[in-house]
């Protein structure tokens, strides 16, 4: 049995956690694996050619915006507060400790809902993949929900314990994995590039155009809103190595820009992808603008690009979603970690195991993921299917509350010059005010019964689920103010209380 550590609440000098263990350079590789990329590219280009068709390519530069701008609110925050508990412990510092509380939520929902998709898709395309190497029908094994389930269950138990094991021998793995990614996009996009320039590509390919970067272009405003939603999921997840800050060298200041490098070397991933696919498949009913290609865009591209190499890009989704499920595992923990340590969670969540590694949160994590999955798996996979829709407004919730965080902690710091007032106080706040018109106007529109896959009491279940599961936080948040209310008097944490970090 590891011994375990439980810090208390009036040692400012330690959490338990490894400082020192994770440089710059492997910050930045676990924020790309956050945000998997290839699995967040095959499982959301499609859906965006539906809503705004070539203008994909500016919905994502324009969602890249309020992005940076949270990125720089997160940065700032962590030079002053460098503390695992990330929204949690900031917004509590500058707001209070309920909205601190609920915004610590936010990001838990966020995580769990996420390791139950990942896990699904995980589950899928093992079976896909062993299907296309040898040459049976995926159809028949698909359709037996207890294989897929078993298999998506033994990747969660996986990397619950490499999460487990400590942050290292995680951050070690992530390189492979980034690597085969990023490594299978740049060439896949060339790939298809070169065809549509040379003659090639799908039936409705076209060469690129100037015009795909205008989001002015979009004459929906409801279907902008939607696309920029899509997007926020797709860059979702760099903030994870804000959540490790405790435990990366020089934490005041190279989380922040592990998490700048992060956003931006995605941006320029993502629109080079992007702009190849629209070309190379068109986003017309033929190509990414069929619904029944939306689901994955691999699926469309790969045989007619890749021809019997086609596996290859089955492979890459099942690596990025995997990836993606350990490094989800990891931020949500820590967070639930800090939450605990300054008494808004239960004690056992702060207990640290022999590998300085948050034990009882990453098993919970691993656990509840995994039972949220079951659950939604055997009930409806198009329910299922709608929480990863719904997952869009937790992160624009959470990113949002960070970002107004860092406004209004720092709103007399920046009156000191113009960059103060434009880094510390402008940017995050018009960010946070994106994302939170974003939410209000996402969440108006998923109360449309025909909005997503399933309709739950009469309106979209999406809507349920997203906004159901922040106030089911908020249930849990008056039940744990009424059984320990240190936390809610401003005991435990407020604004000056010191933060609690590894000792050096």
């Amino acid at each position: 049995m590891d011994e375990e550590f439980e810090p208390q609440v009036d040692d400012y000098r330690v959490k338990g956690l490894e400082a020192d263990a994770v440089s710059l350079t492997s910050s930045v590789i676990i924020g790309l694996a956050s945000t998997a990329p290839a699995f967040s590219l095959a499982a959301t280009i499609g859906w965006l050619a539906i809503a705004v068709g070539n203008q994909s390519v500016a919905v994502l530069w324009v969602s890249f915006i309020p992005m940076a701008m949270v990125a720089l609110a997160y940065r700032e925050l962590n030079r002053v507060i460098p503390d695992c508990g990330t929204t949690f412990t900031w917004a509590t510092k500058a707001f209070g400790p309920r909205t601190g509380w609920i915004g610590g939520w936010g990001l838990a929902v966020s995580g769990i809902i996420f390791v139950a998709n990942a896990a699904d898709i995980v589950g899928i395309y093992t079976v896909e993949l062993w299907a296309q190497i040898t040459g049976t029908d995926s159809g028949p094994l698909l359709e037996n929900k207890l294989l897929v389930m078993v298999i998506a269950l033994v990747f969660v138990a996986v990397m619950t314990w490499i999460n487990y094991r400590g942050i290292e021998g995680s951050a070690r793995m992530q390189y492979i994995l980034v690597i085969i990614q990023f490594g299978v996009l740049l060439i896949v996009a060339g790939m298809a590039l070169w065809q549509v320039y040379t003659g090639g590509g799908m039936e409705q390919a076209q060469e690129p155009a100037k015009t795909w970067l205008n989001p002015f272009a979009i004459g929906d405003f409801e279907s902008f809103v939607q696309g920029v939603l899509l997007a926020i999921f797709i860059y979702w997840g760099w903030d994870t190595v804000l959540a490790i800050n405790e435990e990366t060298k020089d934490r005041e200041k190279t989380p922040g820009r592990a998490a700048l490098i992060s956003t931006v070397l995605l941006l320029g991933i993502y629109l080079l992808f992007t702009v190849a696919m629209v070309a190379y498949a068109g986003t017309g009913r033929s190509g990414l603008g069929s619904p029944k290609n939306a689901d994955d865009i691999f699926a469309v591209i790969g045989v007619p690009l890749l021809g019997a190499a086609a596996p290859i890009l089955t492979a890459v989704v099942l690596i990025s979603a995997a990836a993606s499920l350990q490094t989800t595992i990891m931020p949500t923990a820590r967070g639930t970690l800090a939450m605990a340590v300054y008494k808004a969670l239960p004690a056992r969540f702060a207990q640290v195991n022999r590998f300085q590694s948050p034990s009882f949160s990453t098993v919970m994590m691993g656990v509840v993921g995994a039972t949220f999955y079951v659950g939604f798996k055997l009930i409806s996979d198009n329910i299922l299917q709608d929480t990863i829709l719904s997952i869009g407004l937790a992160i624009a919730f959470y990113y949002g509350i960070t970002a107004f965080a860092a406004a209004w902690y720092f709103r007399r710091e920046a009156m000191r010059n113009v960059r103060d007032f434009f880094v510390l106080f402008f940017f995050p706040l018009v960010g946070g005010l994106i994302l939170a018109a974003v939410f209000v106007k996402s969440a108006w529109d998923m109360l449309d019964p025909d909005y997503g896959y399933t309709t739950l009491f009469g309106i979209g279940g999406v809507f349920v689920m997203g906004v159901g599961s922040l106030l089911v936080g908020v249930l849990f948040m008056l039940l744990w103010q009424w059984r320990a209310p240190a936390f809610f008097r401003g005991e435990t944490l407020h604004h000056d209380t010191p933060v609690l970090v590894p000792e050096e």
